[in-house]
């Protein structure tokens, strides 16, 4: 008999929900706080997506014998396409792309709570708010150093000195 793992009349139900609500919430929170793409909502909503979608797999395995890692393929390849919506280019550069991991890590989430691994997924989760906040103050003192260090020296070119005349 399968698990019931979708009967929102058992706690696994809602202990796996909850999990998934608040891991997302909490890598969620701290993009939308920074004003950054993959919210709240956006955040949650993939994790709990993700946590059904792998329960469902894993039903169908009881129910039909299939393999429940196809789901994972599938959602791998479904997020993926998520996150290359995120990615953009603009004035030559790429925007997007840590947002596009974030949505990445969030359906990893979701997945190892769907897979039962609901302690491994806060704690990936804090993990990731961790390398997000960690990274950003890394960041900023790093630039802040080079800005100390780094001078910059005028430079005039004469007029009888011309780029081509040199090899």
């Amino acid at each position: 008999m399968p698990p019931p793992l979708l009967d929102p009349f058992t706690p696994l139900f809602w202990l796996r929900v909850g999990v998934a609500f608040l891991c997302g919430g909490i890598i969620g929170l701290d993009r939308q706080l920074r004003g950054k793409p993959a919210g709240i909502r956006t955040s949650i909503l993939i994790c709990l997506g993700t946590e059904v979608f792998v329960s469902l797999g894993h039903l169908l395995s009881f129910d039909h014998g299939t393999d429940p890692s196809r789901v994972i393929g599938q959602v791998v390849t479904g997020i993926g396409f998520l996150g290359a919506g995120v990615i953009m280019a603009r004035e030559g550069l790429v925007h997007g792309v840590t947002s596009a991991a974030v949505i990445w890590v969030l359906a990893a989430i979701g997945s190892a709570i769907g897979l039962g691994y609901e302690r491994g997924a806060i704690a990936l989760s804090i993990m990731a708010v961790v390398v997000l906040t960690g990274m950003e103050l890394l960041e900023s003192r790093v630039l802040h150093l080079r800005e100390e260090t780094h001078i910059e020296l005028p430079f005039r070119r004469r007029h009888d000195d011309h780029p081509l005349d040199h090899p």
